[in-house]
């Protein structure tokens, strides 16, 4: 396709995509529009990873580590943490705590960019998967901060916008609760989306890309790759923030165990099924990670589609790992590119045909 088209193409995606959020809630029940709020939540944190890894090359494992620091910053800018015996007291609504949550996990996402240019490939691998791993561990030490292993409880707080009286009133429409989540989460997906491809789509875009070909030839080329690699990690952390924000309010607490190790492989598979590189692919990497870990915890309902020479789910557990397995392995098969390849091979294979 030309570049001309592909731009059309994607204007009409995108205003197809905010039809679609702005009417699903009406033709779901209440709880599957809970359901699709988390999956708002989930490509904002898949955009950010993808633009370190999908755009820059550098992989991360630790992403559920910012997600942790930005769901604890808007927790202690809503209740504070004088309940536990620290300096700073709360009462910030719900909705401003987000973007803050961003900005600090930006910050320290864009210091932690700076050693670890020493690092690629592999060694980064491990280095955020560390990160990933020590976190939790790390919130438990800091009590007077953290709450430890307790946590902090936000809901029926006042700072937490509808959850005393399971309604919020937005531009003269009364809205259920899972309703304000879905469309909070949903504001703040649509603006991450429209922000990264602002910012790829241009002369940053541009660098970030050169960095992942090649760093030789971007060197060559004048590319400053401290500036563009701590960049890509600051960009991608502030992403992860805001997901780990929204993430907290909608589930009205927030412990060390709530942005698990697991969190930071899942970002990682969800952005493979969208598609490395592919923006548009990743709304349906977020729908897998949701619906598809949902089912993935239900053991009995997964383990009944597998025969019983394969597991006896009486006698045995792993039926759900059997079959999430089995479903990625296959969805790599078919869809090596992820969902975002599909698109792109779709749309040569329509051109060729005019």
């Amino acid at each position: 396709m030309s570049h001309r088209a592909t731009r059309i193409a994607g204007f009409v995606g995108f205003a197809a995509l905010v039809v679609a959020v702005l009417v699903l809630p009406a033709f779901v029940s209440d709880f599957k529009t809970q359901q699709y709020a988390y999956v708002g939540i989930y490509l904002i944190a898949l955009l950010g990873l993808d633009v370190l890894t999908g755009y820059t090359g550098q992989i991360s494992l630790g992403h559920g580590a910012f997600m942790a620091i930005g769901g604890y910053t808007s927790a202690i800018l809503m209740v504070g943490n004088t309940q536990f015996g620290g300096p700073i007291g709360g009462g910030v609504r719900d909705v401003w705590t987000i973007p803050v949550a961003g900005l600090v996990a930006g910050i320290i996402g864009f210091l932690f960019g700076i050693p670890a240019l020493r690092l690629s490939g592999l060694y980064l691998a491990l280095a955020t998967f560390a990160i990933a791993l020590a976190t939790p561990s790390i919130l438990k030490r800091f009590e007077e901060w953290s709450g430890g292993g307790t946590g902090i409880q936000l809901f029926g707080k006042p700072q937490a916008t509808g959850s005393l009286s399971g309604e919020v009133t937005l531009l003269g429409r009364t809205l259920t609760y899972n309703e304000w989540l879905y469309y909070l989460a949903w504001a703040f997906a649509l603006l991450a989306f429209v922000g990264a491809w602002l910012v790829l789509r241009g002369r940053t875009g541009r660098a970030l890309r050169a960095v992942r070909d090649s760093e030789t030839a971007a060197v060559s080329s004048g590319v400053s790759l401290a500036r563009y690699k701590t960049l890509a990690f600051g960009i991608s952390a502030a992403y992860a923030g805001v997901a780990g924000g929204l993430f907290v309010v909608a589930n009205a607490y927030v412990n060390p165990d709530t942005f698990p190790v697991t969190l930071s492989i899942a970002l990682v598979v969800g952005v493979v099924i969208g598609g490395l590189g592919r923006l548009a692919g990743l709304v349906f990497g977020a729908i897998f990670l949701e619906f598809m870990q949902q089912y993935w915890s239900q053991g009995e309902d997964l383990g009944s589609l597998l025969p019983g020479f394969v597991i006896d789910q009486t006698k045995k557990p792993g039926g759900p790992a059997i079959v999430y397995g089995v479903v990625l392995i296959l969805l790599m098969f078919l869809l090596p590119d992820g969902v975002g390849g599909l698109f792109r091979r779709v749309g040569q294979l329509l051109s060729r045909r005019r």
